[in-house]
Protein backbone atom coordinates (compact mmCIF):
# COMPACT_ATOMS: atom_id res chain seq x y z
CA UNK A 1 0.00 0.00 0.00
CA UNK A 2 1.26 3.50 -0.90
CA UNK A 3 1.11 5.97 2.21
CA UNK A 4 2.35 9.26 0.36
CA UNK A 5 0.97 12.40 0.34
CA UNK A 6 -1.42 12.31 -2.21
CA UNK A 7 -3.06 8.94 -3.92
CA UNK A 8 -2.05 7.52 -7.08
CA UNK A 9 -5.16 8.38 -10.00
CA UNK A 10 -5.98 4.60 -11.32
CA UNK A 11 -6.72 5.52 -14.92
CA UNK A 12 -9.40 2.99 -15.89
CA UNK A 13 -9.75 4.83 -19.57
CA UNK A 14 -6.05 3.58 -20.32
CA UNK A 15 -6.26 0.30 -18.76
CA UNK A 16 -9.41 -0.19 -20.42
CA UNK A 17 -8.36 1.24 -23.50
CA UNK A 18 -5.15 -1.20 -23.79
CA UNK A 19 -7.60 -4.50 -22.38
CA UNK A 20 -9.75 -3.64 -25.61
CA UNK A 21 -6.96 -4.09 -28.42
CA UNK A 22 -6.25 -6.85 -26.66
CA UNK A 23 -9.56 -8.49 -26.67
CA UNK A 24 -9.04 -7.29 -30.63
CA UNK A 25 -6.61 -9.86 -30.73
CA UNK A 26 -8.61 -12.84 -28.94
CA UNK A 27 -11.75 -11.82 -31.13
CA UNK A 28 -9.91 -12.67 -33.88
CA UNK A 29 -9.06 -15.65 -32.56
CA UNK A 30 -12.04 -16.68 -31.62
CA UNK A 31 -13.82 -15.68 -35.17
CA UNK A 32 -11.12 -18.34 -36.99
CA UNK A 33 -12.42 -20.94 -34.68
CA UNK A 34 -16.20 -20.02 -34.92
CA UNK A 35 -16.11 -19.46 -38.52
CA UNK A 36 -17.90 -15.94 -37.57
CA UNK A 37 -17.09 -13.23 -35.30
CA UNK A 38 -18.14 -13.10 -31.72
CA UNK A 39 -21.68 -11.49 -30.90
CA UNK A 40 -23.21 -9.48 -28.72
CA UNK A 41 -27.22 -9.06 -28.82
CA UNK A 42 -28.76 -5.96 -27.10
CA UNK A 43 -31.71 -5.42 -25.96
CA UNK A 44 -33.35 -1.64 -25.70
CA UNK A 45 -36.83 -1.11 -24.40
CA UNK A 46 -38.15 2.77 -24.33
CA UNK A 47 -36.32 5.77 -25.02
CA UNK A 48 -34.38 6.60 -21.15
CA UNK A 49 -32.16 8.97 -22.48
CA UNK A 50 -28.89 7.35 -20.35
CA UNK A 51 -29.56 4.01 -21.81
CA UNK A 52 -29.68 5.04 -25.34
CA UNK A 53 -26.36 6.35 -24.72
CA UNK A 54 -25.12 3.46 -22.58
CA UNK A 55 -26.20 0.95 -25.26
CA UNK A 56 -24.51 3.26 -28.03
CA UNK A 57 -21.33 3.12 -26.03
CA UNK A 58 -21.22 -0.37 -25.56
CA UNK A 59 -21.82 -1.45 -29.32
CA UNK A 60 -19.06 0.81 -30.42
CA UNK A 61 -16.49 -0.54 -28.00
CA UNK A 62 -17.57 -3.79 -29.16
CA UNK A 63 -17.18 -3.06 -32.74
CA UNK A 64 -13.46 -2.25 -31.92
CA UNK A 65 -12.96 -5.19 -30.42
CA UNK A 66 -14.15 -7.32 -33.24
CA UNK A 67 -17.70 -8.46 -31.75
CA UNK A 68 -20.02 -7.93 -34.17
CA UNK A 69 -23.33 -6.67 -32.08
CA UNK A 70 -26.97 -5.78 -33.04
CA UNK A 71 -28.91 -3.71 -31.24
CA UNK A 72 -33.10 -4.71 -30.57
CA UNK A 73 -34.79 -1.03 -29.56
CA UNK A 74 -38.53 -2.04 -28.66
CA UNK A 75 -41.35 0.78 -27.80
CA UNK A 76 -41.76 1.37 -24.10
CA UNK A 77 -44.99 -0.34 -24.20
CA UNK A 78 -43.59 -3.80 -25.50
CA UNK A 79 -46.24 -6.32 -24.24
CA UNK A 80 -44.01 -8.81 -21.88
CA UNK A 81 -44.74 -11.70 -24.19
CA UNK A 82 -42.89 -9.51 -26.68
CA UNK A 83 -40.09 -9.13 -25.22
CA UNK A 84 -39.45 -12.76 -24.23
CA UNK A 85 -39.88 -13.54 -27.18
CA UNK A 86 -36.94 -11.71 -28.78
CA UNK A 87 -34.96 -13.43 -25.61
CA UNK A 88 -36.23 -16.72 -26.36
CA UNK A 89 -35.01 -16.25 -30.37
CA UNK A 90 -31.78 -14.44 -29.23
CA UNK A 91 -30.97 -17.29 -26.93
CA UNK A 92 -31.38 -19.72 -29.61
CA UNK A 93 -29.50 -17.80 -31.86
CA UNK A 94 -25.96 -19.51 -33.17
CA UNK A 95 -24.30 -16.16 -34.17
CA UNK A 96 -25.45 -14.60 -30.87
CA UNK A 97 -22.72 -15.62 -28.16
CA UNK A 98 -23.56 -12.58 -25.19
CA UNK A 99 -27.22 -11.13 -24.59
CA UNK A 100 -27.11 -7.49 -22.45
CA UNK A 101 -31.26 -6.56 -21.90
CA UNK A 102 -30.58 -2.80 -20.84
CA UNK A 103 -31.37 -1.63 -17.48
CA UNK A 104 -33.81 -0.26 -16.08
CA UNK A 105 -36.97 -1.48 -18.24
CA UNK A 106 -40.41 0.60 -17.78
CA UNK A 107 -42.35 0.22 -14.88
CA UNK A 108 -44.81 -2.85 -16.46
CA UNK A 109 -41.94 -5.59 -17.36
CA UNK A 110 -40.50 -7.29 -14.35
CA UNK A 111 -37.13 -7.15 -14.28
CA UNK A 112 -36.13 -10.39 -12.69
CA UNK A 113 -38.65 -12.56 -14.75
CA UNK A 114 -36.53 -10.83 -17.95
CA UNK A 115 -33.04 -11.30 -16.53
CA UNK A 116 -33.98 -14.94 -16.00
CA UNK A 117 -34.88 -15.33 -19.68
CA UNK A 118 -31.72 -15.50 -20.83
CA UNK A 119 -29.81 -18.24 -21.19
CA UNK A 120 -27.19 -18.82 -18.41
CA UNK A 121 -24.45 -19.30 -20.80
CA UNK A 122 -25.39 -15.55 -22.74
CA UNK A 123 -25.65 -14.18 -19.71
CA UNK A 124 -22.63 -11.69 -19.90
CA UNK A 125 -24.05 -9.11 -17.48
CA UNK A 126 -23.69 -11.77 -15.09
CA UNK A 127 -26.87 -11.42 -13.00
CA UNK A 128 -29.04 -14.37 -13.90
CA UNK A 129 -29.40 -16.84 -10.31
CA UNK A 130 -27.34 -19.63 -12.10
CA UNK A 131 -23.97 -17.32 -12.82
CA UNK A 132 -24.50 -15.56 -9.20
CA UNK A 133 -24.84 -19.11 -7.47
CA UNK A 134 -21.24 -20.03 -9.34
CA UNK A 135 -20.16 -16.84 -8.21
CA UNK A 136 -20.76 -17.30 -4.55
CA UNK A 137 -19.71 -20.87 -4.86
CA UNK A 138 -16.27 -19.63 -6.28
CA UNK A 139 -16.73 -21.89 -9.29
CA UNK A 140 -16.32 -20.39 -12.44
CA UNK A 141 -18.82 -18.21 -14.72
CA UNK A 142 -20.23 -15.02 -16.10
CA UNK A 143 -19.47 -12.51 -13.54
CA UNK A 144 -21.13 -9.05 -12.84
CA UNK A 145 -19.37 -6.32 -14.89
CA UNK A 146 -18.26 -3.65 -12.42
CA UNK A 147 -17.31 -5.93 -9.65
CA UNK A 148 -15.27 -7.84 -12.37
CA UNK A 149 -13.83 -4.50 -13.73
CA UNK A 150 -12.73 -3.33 -10.02
CA UNK A 151 -11.15 -6.69 -9.37
CA UNK A 152 -9.02 -6.05 -12.60
CA UNK A 153 -8.04 -2.89 -11.40
CA UNK A 154 -6.98 -3.88 -8.03
CA UNK A 155 -4.53 -6.58 -10.10
CA UNK A 156 -3.28 -3.72 -12.55
CA UNK A 157 -1.58 -1.78 -10.00
CA UNK A 158 -0.44 -4.87 -8.36
CA UNK A 159 -2.63 -4.82 -5.33
CA UNK A 160 -3.32 -8.83 -3.97
CA UNK A 161 -6.38 -8.46 -1.98
CA UNK A 162 -5.52 -11.78 0.03
CA UNK A 163 -5.89 -11.08 3.25
CA UNK A 164 -6.47 -7.74 3.58
CA UNK A 165 -9.09 -5.97 5.04
CA UNK A 166 -12.12 -4.86 2.08
CA UNK A 167 -15.01 -3.02 3.07
CA UNK A 168 -18.09 -2.41 0.39
CA UNK A 169 -20.25 0.60 0.99
CA UNK A 170 -23.82 -0.59 -0.37
CA UNK A 171 -25.27 -3.86 -1.32
CA UNK A 172 -27.01 -3.80 -4.76
CA UNK A 173 -27.35 -7.16 -6.71
CA UNK A 174 -25.45 -5.40 -9.65
CA UNK A 175 -22.28 -3.99 -7.36
CA UNK A 176 -22.44 -4.61 -3.75
CA UNK A 177 -23.41 -8.27 -3.18
CA UNK A 178 -20.83 -9.44 -6.06
CA UNK A 179 -18.15 -7.31 -5.09
CA UNK A 180 -17.93 -8.93 -1.84
CA UNK A 181 -18.50 -12.32 -3.59
CA UNK A 182 -14.89 -11.82 -5.70
CA UNK A 183 -13.48 -10.11 -3.02
CA UNK A 184 -14.24 -12.70 -0.50
CA UNK A 185 -12.99 -15.50 -3.41
CA UNK A 186 -9.92 -13.25 -3.12
CA UNK A 187 -9.45 -13.93 -0.32
CA UNK A 188 -10.07 -10.15 1.33
CA UNK A 189 -11.51 -10.46 4.74
CA UNK A 190 -14.92 -8.38 3.43
CA UNK A 191 -17.47 -6.41 5.16
CA UNK A 192 -20.81 -5.38 3.54
CA UNK A 193 -22.33 -1.99 4.80
CA UNK A 194 -25.82 -0.29 4.25
CA UNK A 195 -28.00 1.96 5.40
CA UNK A 196 -28.52 0.61 8.66
CA UNK A 197 -24.51 -0.04 9.32
CA UNK A 198 -23.90 1.55 12.71
CA UNK A 199 -20.68 4.10 13.09
CA UNK A 200 -20.31 4.14 9.17
CA UNK A 201 -17.06 6.02 9.10
CA UNK A 202 -15.49 3.76 11.70
CA UNK A 203 -16.09 1.00 10.15
CA UNK A 204 -15.20 2.30 6.51
CA UNK A 205 -11.60 3.26 8.36
CA UNK A 206 -11.01 -0.37 8.53
CA UNK A 207 -10.68 -0.90 4.81
CA UNK A 208 -7.16 -1.40 2.86
CA UNK A 209 -9.56 -1.41 -0.28
CA UNK A 210 -12.61 0.59 -0.19
CA UNK A 211 -14.92 0.12 -2.48
CA UNK A 212 -18.46 3.33 -2.48
CA UNK A 213 -21.60 1.86 -4.72
CA UNK A 214 -24.31 3.87 -2.93
CA UNK A 215 -25.33 6.39 -5.35
CA UNK A 216 -25.07 9.24 -3.61
CA UNK A 217 -22.55 12.18 -4.80
CA UNK A 218 -19.47 12.93 -1.87
CA UNK A 219 -20.94 10.58 0.49
CA UNK A 220 -16.95 9.51 1.78
CA UNK A 221 -14.98 11.98 3.11
CA UNK A 222 -11.83 11.99 4.19
CA UNK A 223 -11.77 10.78 7.69
CA UNK A 224 -13.44 7.85 6.40
CA UNK A 225 -10.45 6.84 4.98
CA UNK A 226 -7.51 4.55 6.37
CA UNK A 227 -4.37 6.40 5.12
CA UNK A 228 -2.57 4.35 1.91
CA UNK A 229 -5.86 2.96 1.36
CA UNK A 230 -6.93 2.19 -2.38
CA UNK A 231 -10.39 3.85 -2.63
CA UNK A 232 -13.03 2.71 -5.85
CA UNK A 233 -15.42 4.79 -6.37
CA UNK A 234 -17.90 3.35 -8.05
CA UNK A 235 -20.65 5.57 -7.85
CA UNK A 236 -21.52 8.94 -10.89
CA UNK A 237 -24.06 11.01 -9.88
CA UNK A 238 -24.94 14.23 -12.22
CA UNK A 239 -25.40 17.31 -10.16
CA UNK A 240 -27.18 20.36 -10.64
CA UNK A 241 -24.66 22.00 -12.87
CA UNK A 242 -24.50 19.18 -14.68
CA UNK A 243 -21.28 17.87 -13.99
CA UNK A 244 -20.65 14.42 -12.48
CA UNK A 245 -19.54 13.58 -8.97
CA UNK A 246 -18.63 10.11 -7.70
CA UNK A 247 -19.58 8.93 -3.88
CA UNK A 248 -16.38 9.74 -2.65
CA UNK A 249 -15.18 13.17 -2.14
CA UNK A 250 -12.52 12.61 -4.27
CA UNK A 251 -10.05 15.96 -3.61
CA UNK A 252 -10.41 15.42 0.08
CA UNK A 253 -9.96 11.69 0.13
CA UNK A 254 -6.85 11.97 -2.71
CA UNK A 255 -4.63 13.55 -0.02
CA UNK A 256 -4.91 10.27 2.59
CA UNK A 257 -6.01 7.61 0.17
CA UNK A 258 -2.83 5.44 -1.46
CA UNK A 259 -4.73 4.91 -4.52
CA UNK A 260 -8.28 6.18 -5.94
CA UNK A 261 -10.32 6.15 -8.81
CA UNK A 262 -11.67 9.47 -10.03
CA UNK A 263 -15.52 9.62 -11.94
CA UNK A 264 -15.72 9.60 -14.81
CA UNK A 265 -12.48 7.54 -15.99
CA UNK A 266 -12.33 4.93 -13.81
CA UNK A 267 -14.38 2.43 -12.76
CA UNK A 268 -16.77 3.01 -15.65
CA UNK A 269 -14.58 2.04 -18.48
CA UNK A 270 -13.69 -0.84 -17.04
CA UNK A 271 -17.47 -1.53 -17.08
CA UNK A 272 -17.63 -1.56 -20.83
CA UNK A 273 -14.35 -3.37 -20.94
CA UNK A 274 -15.57 -6.34 -18.66
CA UNK A 275 -18.59 -6.77 -21.16
CA UNK A 276 -16.55 -7.80 -23.65
CA UNK A 277 -14.51 -10.02 -21.79
CA UNK A 278 -17.53 -11.76 -20.91
CA UNK A 279 -18.76 -12.21 -24.11
CA UNK A 280 -15.42 -13.14 -25.44
CA UNK A 281 -15.42 -15.98 -22.63
CA UNK A 282 -19.41 -16.96 -23.59
CA UNK A 283 -17.89 -17.58 -27.06
CA UNK A 284 -14.78 -19.12 -26.16
CA UNK A 285 -16.83 -21.37 -24.72
CA UNK A 286 -19.04 -22.17 -27.15
CA UNK A 287 -15.96 -22.94 -29.37
CA UNK A 288 -14.97 -25.61 -27.01
CA UNK A 289 -18.24 -26.97 -27.05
Amino acid sequence: MRTDAAAAIIDGKAIAARLREEMAGEARRLAERLGRPPGLAVIRVGDDPASEVYVRNKRRAAEKAGVRSWEYHMPADTPREALLDKIAELNADGAVDGILVQLPLPGHLDEDEVVAAVSPEKDVDGFHAHNVGRLWQGRPGLVPCTPLGVMRLLEEIGVDPAGKRAVVLGRSQIVGHPMAALLLNAPATVTICHSRTKNLPAVSREADILVAAVGRPRFVQRDWVKPGAVVIDVGINRLEDGSLAGDVDFDAVRSVAGYITPVPGGVGPMTIAMLLANTLQAAAARARA
